[in-house]
């Protein structure tokens, strides 16, 4: 990928914008989780060792476009990055009307307030985007998990910029993505669960062209089962799927690489924590079933195949795992990963709490912070930001 890396761009005496993704939570008015931005201070540190003089961007949370809400403040943000880089952080908020760099020291890290309180940042105004490259002699590109908008502070401003590179935050997680997807070690496994299959049609698509074995799980599972003919009680599940579900389990065969479906499953009348679980074969599921994760039989299978596995792509749990008596599925799954000899790479917001949950976040090969961005990668498309990076690469002087 013809990109040009943070680390071979000359930053000493410079002025260096860097887009980063502090979309963090919050709680009373403080970081809720640090993880975020703990991945972005190896950025931000080589920025500060080259001599660069440093001012960070990002959103966070959905305000309203153009009007300041404290609620979405990047205030905690800015404190808990001062406490962490041991140095001050300024947090700027009039900066599109009323800023000069030179009326700070140059050891101040400056943070912009909230991109999205500006009028354009959605739209990819060129007005804005050309305030965002005014101030800064090079932009870095660090935040995959907003690699695909198309907004002033994703794109436009990467057009306009005179000097722009990717972040190794970037970097590391496209190396990540294409290890797994482009030049995989085989067999390449990839795990898709979650509750709809309309949600991660793209993803399983392309993944089914891509992988030696296709594992589903949750409610997109379901689907798959009541599109092999077999009932499945009242279970959650897309009945306008069905047909798409039918051509993907008959194309898989045809290939010689069956989407295997679950053999037993765990079963309950409803969905609460106090709900009483019993195994059944898939085969045997009563009208009142409501199917909530994958039985003993089918998780040995499970776990043979992952250990078999050259590259994992997990995205998604097999299970309701946020209950005990319906976590045995994703649980046994999580381990499996992480025991395997394989690449792993895992992404998506239920992914990484089932990361968190059974503590093995320091086992998988790569862990995607990246969402939705994650996802158009693996369904193949092409990101606005990764797209313009490579275009102004191509256009540099050689």
């Amino acid at each position: 990928m013809a990109i040009l890396a943070m680390q071979d761009v000359a930053l000493k005496d410079k002025v260096v914008m860097i887009r980063e993704d502090f979309n963090v939570p919050l709680k009373d008015g403080r970081v809720a989780s640090d993880k975020r931005i703990m991945a972005t201070l190896p950025t931000i540190r080589h920025a500060i060792d080259q001599g660069a003089q440093v001012i960070l961007v990002s959103h966070l949370g959905r305000p309203k476009e153009g009007v300041y809400d404290p609620v979405f403040s990047l205030e905690p943000v800015a404190d808990l990055l001062a406490s962490r880089l041991n140095q001050k952080v300024v947090l700027v908020k009039d900066w599109q009307d009323n800023f000069n760099i030179k009326n700070y020291n140059k050891s101040d890290i400056i943070l912009l307030e909230n991109i999205r309180f500006c009028d354009g940042e959605d739209d990819n105004s060129p007005v804005l985007s050309k305030k965002l490259s005014d101030l800064c002699d090079v932009f870095v590109m660090d935040a995959f998990a907003c690699s695909h908008r198309k907004q002033a502070s994703t794109y436009g401003v990467i057009e306009q910029a005179k000097v722009v590179c990717a972040g190794p935050l970037l970097m590391s997680e496209l190396e990540a993505l294409e290890r797994a997807l482009k030049n995989p070690a085989r067999p390449l496994i990839a795990i898709v669960g979650g509750s709809k299959v309309s949600t991660k049609l793209s993803v399983l698509l392309n993944l089914s062209k891509k992988v030696d074995k296709l594992i589903v799980g949750g409610g997109i599972a379901n689907t798959f089962i009541a599109a092999s003919g077999l009932s499945i009680g009242k279970s959650l599940y897309e009945p306008g799927q069905l047909t798409i579900a039918r051509t993907l389990l008959e194309e898989m065969n045809q290939r010689g690489r069956p989407i295997n479906l679950p053999v037993d499953v765990v079963v309950a009348n409803e969905l609460s924590q106090t709900a009483v679980a019993q195994i059944k074969p898939i085969n045997r599921i009563d009208k009142d079933d409501m199917i909530l994760d994958v039985g003993p039989d089918t998780i040995k299978t499970l776990c043979k195949d992952l250990e078999g596995a050259g590259t994992i792509i997990w995205n998604g749990p097999i299970g309701v795992f946020e209950y005990e008596q319906f976590s045995a599925g994703t649980c046994a799954m999580a381990l499996s990963i992480a025991n395997s000899k394989a690449f792993s790479i895992a992404g998506g917001g239920d992914t990484l709490a089932a990361v968190d949950k059974y503590e093995i976040d320091n086992k998988i090969g790569y862990i995607s912070t990246g969402g939705g961005a994650f996802l158009e990668f693996v369904e193949g498309k092409k990101l606005p930001s990764i797209s313009i990076l490579e275009q102004r690469c191509q256009d540099a002087p050689k």
